[in-house]
């Protein structure tokens, strides 16, 4: 209960909520939400598994039962054509169609809205996610929301307060919190309400001919404008907690006043910050700067992606492609610890919020970040070469018995070949840097102990010691000779995994010239 970790703070706020009795419906509802417009993105991934690592935090400090609805609003128009999808003919077709009715490009489900929702099952059930999706499309056309849908109509000129201020003038004239869906055209249609009938439940408007229509709010014959379907939404089902990108907090807190004159109570909000590109840029799906979903899984477990979610979501934070090796190793230090603390400890450990009680074993023996550098100095093509040095250095290790280790060769592999290799660059010592690495050469080829990291290390110390001020010189004159790179691993380490006579062997050829020529 006094845990400083995120997600036990916002489950501590979520349980003040109801003063520890469960509320009226039985469970607490938590909820995430999908716009069926395009593929589940990266995005989508991150507000669900930090959704489930507040609810996970809440299980633990709460007996209430609790429920995640992952809802797809699913019945929104079709607005403009995604520029990723074929049959774009088709698509400029069906515009203005609820996702639900648009047909699919891919031609593999009813509609498009039904394809993107099957997308998006397979891909949080790929995670082992814990949910349960919601369609629009079903719950309007099902009668679901008809009860708060009926309250909307009654308290249309409250909304209409509520969002007009928020509105340009052109907007404000033609603006309606219901949107109809054409029973000539099947369009979702952006137009004003004239009259409203409360007693039949009805609304009537203008069709783009012309021609006054009169339909009613129920049954799916009409959806909401989204900022009103928000609140609708978490008042008709009660909604207990929600979290979103901080440039949609406006937003929520229109949709909140909405939610509280329909009779309900909004839940409690979390807005988290957004994710930037190499160069700073807030990532955009239409821009599609920044590292995707797809991309981050090429080149690393999905583990390591949730890991990256838990750390600071208040936070802006870099997501490309240079923080996967650190958030591998990060993941895996924290692993290699939980085993060994106390039950403080571990609930403040990340790894307890990506997997609840039961937290894998690491069987990383060897970092992401060293599979990398050992990658790059044998110019690895696939993971058979990385374990030929691995089972020198750790015997009793084999991708049988370490399948993570094996997994992570195989990204390492992947990752250099398409970001260190096209950028590797070599360059010849200097004299001083000749004289330290001759001496480094004559102390490993005399060495006759263990590969032991730590002593390799105080060998590599002693060579630069007393040559170099500051000592990060001797280091980066060792990754640029020797690996062709700014950065590099702790050097001791690195000769024990590489080999003590292959390190020499390098040093022969870099102090010969030989590594220039791979320039």
């Amino acid at each position: 209960m006094t845990s400083n970790a995120w997600p036990f703070q916002e489950a501590r706020r979520l349980l003040k909520r109801y003063q520890n009795k469960a509320p009226d419906k039985g469970h607490v509802l938590f909820e995430t939400g999908y716009g069926p417009s395009g593929l589940p993105h990266i995005g989508t991934f991150g507000e669900v598994a930090r959704t489930t690592m507040v609810r996970r935090a809440f299980e633990v400090i709460s007996d209430i039962p609790t429920r995640l609805i992952c809802f797809s609003d699913d019945m929104d128009g079709l607005r403009k054509v995604p520029g990723n999808v074929p049959n774009q003919e088709q698509m400029a077709e069906d515009l203005n169609l609820p996702l639900t009715k648009v047909r699919d490009p891919f031609g593999t489900h009813e509609s498009f809205g039904a394809h993107n929702n099957a997308r998006l099952n397979a891909f949080l059930d790929s995670f082992g996610f814990d949910y349960e999706f919601a369609s629009a499309t079903e719950y309007y056309t099902s009668g679901k929301f008809d009860e708060t849908l009926i309250r909307a109509l009654h308290e249309f000129d409250k909304i209409m307060e509520i969002m007009l201020p928020t509105l340009g003038a052109a907007r404000q004239a033609s603006y309606s919190p219901f949107l109809p869906i054409s029973p000539k055209t099947g369009h979702v249609l952006q137009v004003p309400t004239l009259e409203r009938n409360l007693d039949a439940g009805t609304i009537i408007y203008e069709e783009p001919d012309g021609e006054r229509v009169e339909i009613p709010v129920t049954g799916g014959h009409v959806k909401l404008q989204w900022k009103p379907d928000w609140g609708m939404r978490w008042a008709a089902l009660g909604v207990d907690y929600e979290m979103f990108g901080k440039d949609l907090i406006p937003s929520a807190e229109l949709s909140s006043k909405i939610a509280r004159v329909l009779g309900g109570r909004g839940p409690e909000l979390f807005n988290y910050e957004l994710f930037l590109d190499e160069n700073g840029q807030k990532i955009s799906k239409s821009k599609g700067n920044g590292l995707s979903m797809e991309e981050w899984l090429t080149y690393a477990a999905p583990e390591s992606l949730q890991y990256f979610m838990y750390q600071k979501p208040k936070t802006a934070k870099r997501l490309y492609f240079d923080v996967i090796p650190k958030a591998v190793d990060e993941y895996h230090q924290q692993l290699q610890a939980y085993p060994k603390q106390d039950l403080k400890q571990k609930i403040a450990n990340p790894v307890f919020h990506i997997h609840g009680a039961e937290v894998p074993e690491s069987k990383m023996v060897v970092s992401f970040s060293m599979l990398l550098n050992l990658a790059s100095v044998a110019s690895a093509h696939d993971k058979d070469v990385l374990w030929g040095f691995i089972r020198n250095y750790a015997p009793d290790a084999s991708p049988e018995t370490h399948p993570d280790l094996d997994a992570a060769a195989g990204f390492a592999v992947k990752y250099y070949q398409d970001f260190v290799a096209p950028k590797k660059h070599y360059r010849a010592p200097t004299e001083l840097e000749r004289e330290a690495l001759t001496d480094l050469r004559e102390r490993l080829s005399k060495w006759d102990g263990p590969a032991d990291p730590e002593a390799l290390q105080a060998e590599v110390f002693a060579c630069g010691r007393e040559r170099f001020d500051p000592m990060r010189d001797w280091f980066k004159a060792l990754y640029q000779v020797l690996l062709g790179a700014d950065q590099g691993p702790r050097f001791g380490s690195f000769i024990a995994l590489y080999g003590v006579k292959e390190t020499v062997a390098l040093i022969d050829k870099a102090l010969a010239g030989g590594l220039l020529a791979q320039n």
